[in-house]
């Protein structure tokens, strides 16, 4: 059987997206799960390639050939010029060339000349000076797919964390939770976890605020009128589901152990364990898309960006897991 294609964006050009994506190419273990196909500028990799001493990329492609090919590649999109690119420097060249390669990328799985996505670091300062108006490549996915009910879960071998509220300020979040919005990720979570797994998931939930609100004595008794009915809700379709539990203990190694996922309020309350637990290993999915779609778990880097310092590991994460989901 042959292996699933992945479109592996290249991200932001002046990011460390180039030399991650060179060192995808060259992956041993990458080509026995799939064959991956970077969606960017040729161009750019190769002076890339040439900066940090990583090994150009062989097998070049253009769209008629997304059919045949069966070795790792680069499609070629003309995003960016060499002349408009400043390695480590944000503009409005390389937001428009990171929303070209994602653009295509989607369009392709969408149309199947590809099994799945896999996104490299974007850098939202960039987008929004390419007049970008969603916050995140997330919502550029739901958008482009007309997903109204979509979730970012990041996932590691330590720790798997869902998001009921992402991009937005700490002052939003609270009014942004329902019930139905919280039991919305908790399903997303728990078909996507099964899947994966091939076993009933066990998902725990955190409470909003500290100590899970200790009784109503912290909040607006968020826990008790939104959190909890979405729990119990969950519970009546046969979840295995625990919660709301105080966040500052819901990481704990027990409870990790027994945990196959962990239902988060907002960005930070899930990404700062992971990414202190797992940051190498750690991959972003989103939930609930027709598509598969994957990412790194981590940003741009610009103050590292073509150094040859950047590791390729959550990359390559992603993209074998893509292969995985998109079985």
């Amino acid at each position: 059987m042959s292996h699933p294609k992945i479109a592996v964006t290249m991200g932001d050009p002046a990011g460390v997206g180039p030399e991650i994506c060179l060192e995808l190419l060259r992956n041993e273990r990458v080509s026995e799960h799939c064959v991956p196909i970077v969606y960017g500028d040729v161009e750019v990799l190769y002076k890339c390639a040439d900066v940090t001493g990583k090994p150009r990329p062989h097998q070049v492609l253009t769209p008629e050939d997304l059919s045949v090919v069966d070795i790792p590649s680069v499609l070629s999109l003309d995003g960016i010029g060499i002349e408009q690119l400043t390695p480590g420097t944000i503009s409005e060249a390389t937001g428009r060339a990171t929303y070209r390669y994602l653009e295509s990328a989607i369009s392709a799985c969408r149309r199947g000349e590809v099994d799945a996505v896999t996104t490299a670091p974007a850098n939202k300062s960039a987008l929004r000076q390419a007049g970008i108006s969603q916050p995140g490549q997330t919502e550029i996915f739901a958008e482009h797919t007309a997903t109204e009910n979509f979730c970012m879960m990041l996932t590691s071998d330590i720790l798997t964390c869902s998001f009921v509220t992402v991009h937005v300020g700490y002052h939003e979040v609270a009014g942004m939770l329902t019930p139905q919005r919280i039991l919305e990720v908790i399903e997303l979570t728990y078909q996507s976890i099964k899947h994966l797994r091939s076993r009933e998931p066990q998902l725990a939930v955190c409470g909003l605020n500290p100590h899970a609100g200790e009784g109503g004595l912290f909040g607006n008794h968020e826990e008790e009128l939104i959190i909890t009915p979405a729990i119990e809700r969950a519970r009546s379709l046969g979840r295995r589901i625990e919660g709301p539990l105080p966040p500052d203990t819901a990481f704990l190694p027990e409870r990790r152990a027994m945990t196959d996922a962990f239902i988060c309020m907002y960005h930070d309350q899930g990404h700062i364990p992971l990414k202190a637990l797992a940051f190498d290993r750690a991959v972003n999915c989103t939930l609930g898309l027709p598509i598969v779609r994957t990412s790194v778990d981590h940003g741009t880097a610009l103050d590292i960006a073509w150094q040859g310092k950047a590791g390729a590991e959550s990359l390559i994460e992603a993209v074998i897991l893509a292969a995985r989901m998109s079985s």
